[in-house]
């Protein structure tokens, strides 16, 4: 039972799992991509801003590349001026400029964290601004800042010479795309984790709704193994493939627990059939061995031995014949014959039978063939145990009824006989194994009580139905069959 447990369990946390597992991921990509797009986007954004600034900052920086390597002492003011410009441009602009010549060295920096360093840009950096006329990249421009920056560097080109002087390079600090960067994962991790919550959850009341009926299934199979059939599925109202399976366990269950009890029955029925004519046998054998019978007496009881014997056959030669009813299939070839025709033969091989008990026999039977479906010999055998049956229990010098008639494309054989009322409550039973009422075990000596179970389960294997009715004295026996 342990084991059992801890496979539904882990059936349960799998399925909880994989559940949560496939929202933390979808969560993870769909933040994955949209980080990478949106920063992408404002990245490129931020990039032509900077770029615009950097190149209206070479713009005005032409005369200072073109002149400050040499600059006089008349043009120190002019060159302040400049760099109260390009300061106020930085503060303006949220970026800090570095003005350098075409070699790369920078000449003018707006950022104070520089002043009295010597800075020189990469120069594969300045290859690419020069070559291409601006260039983008993110790094710590050689050592010179802690951190990776965005940095965008324009040339600068004299607009009459075309010839190129220096280059302007603008260093972003970034504090806005991390700071939304920032913003965006603290809202990313607490989405997700709201989200991975609610999956979390659902995902557990969903798994616990699949696994409980399985869990009730296996504690059911478990039970049936046992041989109790009593428990029954709750498929708690669901109309989806587990309700279909719990509505399907319960119709096994249902199958299972008939069969049990019919079992049951057909046991303690045989069992009571076989100890009758079994204890006559072995009293009247010891008597005669013990001598307690006298001998002119003996032949009298071994005829009785011999009846009994006779009898003790007949019951096992009914069951093997049941046993073999409900192994064939008189559907299957599709063959027809004709009904009249077997009809006829039973009244003439029952004539005995009648005469002796001196009864009148009517007779309805179509002189022209009529075909019906299925097997010539079973339905033989139907009408002759229903004829023998209506023979038996019917008063001396009554009337027996055979008639067949054609009605909706079907043919309805009809067997009625005149003698003791049925009672209604006896009338289903009559068509159990071993059933006998307490008139016919007074009467009927050599029955086994498996005569009209043979006719049901004949009937059945034509996927057909018999009915009976008992009043005023009354019993009719009719049955129907597919014609041609």
């Amino acid at each position: 039972m342990k084991r059992i447990q801890e496979r539904t369990q882990s059936l349960y946390w799998r399925q909880l799992f994989v559940t949560a597992g496939m929202v933390l991921l979808t969560l993870c990509l769909l933040g994955a991509s949209f980080f990478s797009l949106s920063y992408n986007y404002a990245r490129g954004q931020q990039g032509e801003e900077i770029a615009s600034k950097a190149r209206v900052m070479s713009q005005l920086s032409l005369s200072y590349l073109e002149n400050g390597r040499y600059l006089d002492i008349e043009d120190l003011q002019d060159d302040l001026d400049f760099q109260r410009l390009a300061s106020f441009a930085a503060i303006v602009s949220d970026v800090h400029f570095l003005i350098c010549d075409t070699e790369g060295h920078v000449l003018l920096s707006t950022d104070e964290t520089l002043d009295g360093k010597t800075v020189t840009v990469p120069p594969e950096r300045t290859a690419r601004i020069l070559e291409h006329g601006s260039a983008s990249w993110r790094d710590d421009l050689g050592g010179v800042y802690p951190q990776k920056r965005f940095s965008v560097g324009v040339a600068a080109v004299n607009p009459v010479t075309m010839e190129q002087v220096g280059e302007v390079v603008a260093v972003s600090t970034l504090a806005s795309l991390d700071s939304m960067w920032q913003g965006f994962i603290g809202l990313f991790f607490m989405t997700a984790f709201v989200v991975l919550m609610i999956a979390f959850m659902a995902s557990s009341v969903t798994a616990m709704r699949q696994v409980k009926p399985i869990r009730e299934m296996v504690e059911a199979t478990r039970r049936y193994a046992e041989g109790d059939f009593d428990i029954r599925m709750n498929d708690y109202g669901r109309n989806d493939e587990v309700g279909e399976l719990a509505a399907s366990f319960n119709a096994m269950a249902e199958s299972l627990q008939q069969t049990e009890r019919q079992r049951r029955e057909f046991i303690a029925n045989i069992s009571h059939e076989l100890k009758t004519p079994m204890t006559t046998i072995a009293g009247y054998t010891d008597a005669i061995l013990d001598g307690a019978i006298p001998p002119e007496n003996e032949k009298q009881y071994l005829r009785i031995i011999s009846g009994e014997s006779r009898r003790l056959s007949r019951l096992v030669r009914r069951m093997l014949d049941v046993s073999q009813l409900q192994a064939i299939d008189p559907l299957r070839s599709g063959a027809h014959f004709d009904l009249c025709e077997s009809m006829r033969r039973v009244l003439i091989s029952m004539e005995k039978k009648i005469t002796d008990r001196e009864l009148d026999v009517e007779a309805n039977i179509p002189e022209g063939p009529i075909l019906v479906l299925g097997d010539n010999d079973l339905i033989t055998q139907v009408i002759y145990n229903l004829l023998e049956n209506a023979a038996k229990f019917a008063y001396k010098g009554s009337t027996l009824y055979l008639g067949l008639t054609l009605r909706d494309g079907r043919a309805h054989v009809t067997v009625r006989n005149c003698g003791d009322t049925i009672p209604a409550a006896e009338l289903p039973q009559l068509f159990e194994r071993f059933h006998k009422s307490d008139k016919s075990r007074s009467e009927d000596k050599d029955g086994v009580g498996l005569g009209l179970y043979i006719v049901k389960t004949i009937l059945e294997q034509h996927k057909e139905r018999i009915n009976v009715t008992s009043e005023s004295g009354v019993t009719t026996f009719s049955f129907s069959l597919t014609t041609k």
